[in-house]
């Protein structure tokens, strides 16, 4: 769950090179926006290094650290539990960018128990090397936060880095994924951080999204020196910007994980404390407004563990057939099964509002056990499971009209689209241009 930013960012480049250069040329205005929760550490003076490339000049990453994604999993619920309690509506999780730090600063040594006197003898130069270790990860701990002066999402560096910024500046959006932040304020919880020993220096200013955050510093792949850079905003709420029209649709993305999301009235406020039990998260979005999201850690990364399965199964038989034929037949298995008294409950990856949550299959029968029954049943649990976090009532009673139907998952799983359409009783509309990027495009284009 830690990425390689220097290979993130060769691959931002290549993409640019790859665009024309008459197109290019013509930019004024550069819309950014990337994963929300995850966070990179970098030194404000040292942070990349400006180079010629073949379409111009470049930037390189120099005192850069890994990103740590918004999957990371090294925050327990009993590490959460330790930490100071947020002043927002936003409950505290594993991979958002605060937790991470935490983590960093509090991160310790290790505890077993012993129990009988042999196994104290055998383990006292045990104890002792590990104490050592404990001493030692705990020192690496400290260094390695001592070792930068600025953190955000990556694609905040990007923003830094582009604009030569001495402080690094974060949308609202991503300030709220971050944990600790109080949107109604639009200010980070200083006071209660501070007095735990946060490292408050790290965290970013915050500006309103759709707002410019400064200039490049020089030209990029032909892109002109002085072009307006926007605030790097959420890779969410750019790809419902980039479709969401009114405000009687609701927007259903099945990528990697899932999302169902309403956009709430105008003036909607939400609560001024976290509510860890909810399975509904409000996103500041753009004007002060706000997503009701239901975001599921369980999508087409579901179906992609039950493929691995297979495949494992079938390796551990003697057989070895590729993941992708795997995926395409047993897609086609489905659609010759058009219904399975099977229940899948398919939360394996848990969810943010129950973390120790695991997956289970009931009504299990002996008639039902084909690749086609389960997998019929596995995607239909991935829309039920979804249902059950934002209620197709609670969508009525907002007034939704029409679901925008998007992400890869859904997009090569007809199977899919044929549980959403079952499941949910409004007109679904696929093929819309769900993009963040072109979201962050438009939202420039809109504030010039």
């Amino acid at each position: 769950m830690e990425q390689d930013s220097q290979r993130i960012i060769r691959a931002l480049n290549e993409c640019l090179a790859a665009l024309p250069q008459q197109q290019l040329q013509r930019v004024s205005h550069i819309g950014i926006s990337g994963q929300m929760h995850g966070i990179v550490f970098w030194k404000r003076d040292q942070g990349c290094k400006w180079t010629e490339g073949a379409t111009g000049p470049i930037f390189e990453l120099d005192k850069v650290s890994h990103l740590v994604t918004w999957q990371d999993g090294r925050c327990s619920p009993a590490f959460l539990s330790s930490l100071p309690l947020p002043q927002s509506h936003i409950s505290l999780a594993t991979g958002f960018g605060c937790a991470t730090i935490y983590w960093y600063l509090k991160k310790r040594g290790c505890s077993f128990s012993v129990t009988t006197l042999q196994q104290k003898d055998l383990v006292f130069s045990f104890i002792c090397r590990m104490l050592r270790f404990s001493e030692m990860m705990s020192s690496s701990s400290i260094n390695f936060l001592t070792s930068y002066d600025a953190a955000g999402t990556i694609h905040d560096y990007v923003v830094a880095m582009l604009c030569d910024l001495k402080k690094p500046v974060m949308s609202v959006q991503n300030a709220a994924s971050w944990g600790y932040f109080n949107s109604r304020n639009k200010s980070w919880n200083t006071d209660i951080l501070k007095k735990s020993g946060f490292p408050v220096h790290l965290l970013p200013e915050v500006g309103d999204p759709g707002s410019i955050a400064g200039r490049t510093i020089s030209a990029w792949h032909g892109i002109p020196k002085g072009t307006k850079v926007g605030i790097a905003l959420g890779d969410f709420q750019c790809s419902v910007y980039s479709c969401l029209t009114e405000r009687t649709d609701a927007v259903l993305n099945i990528s990697t994980s899932a999302q169902l999301t309403i956009s709430m009235p105008s003036g909607f406020q939400p609560p001024e404390t976290p509510d860890p039990s909810s399975a509904v998260t409000y996103f500041p979005y753009f004007d002060g407004d706000y997503l009701a999201v239901a975001a599921s850690l369980n999508g087409g990364n579901v179906l992609a563990t039950f493929v691995g399965m297979v495949a494992q199964w079938t390796a551990e038989l003697g057989f070895q057939i590729q993941e992708s034929a795997i995926y395409a037949k047993i897609i086609k298995a489905a659609l010759g099964q058009n219904d399975s008294r099977l229940s899948v409950h398919p939360t394996i990856f848990g969810e943010r509002h129950i973390p120790e949550q695991l997956a289970s299959v009931t009504s299990i029968a002996a008639s039902e056990l084909s690749l086609g029954h389960v997998t019929r049943a596995l995607c239909r649990g991935v829309i039920e499971n979804l249902c059950s976090m934002l209620p197709v009532q609670r969508l009525m009673e907002t007034g939704v009209r029409r679901i925008l139907g998007s992400g890869s998952a859904l997009a090569r799983n007809e199977v899919l689209r044929q549980e959403v359409e079952r499941i949910l009783p409004f007109p679904v509309v696929y093929g819309k241009d769900v993009d963040a990027a072109v979201g962050a495009a438009m939202v420039m284009f809109h504030r010039k």
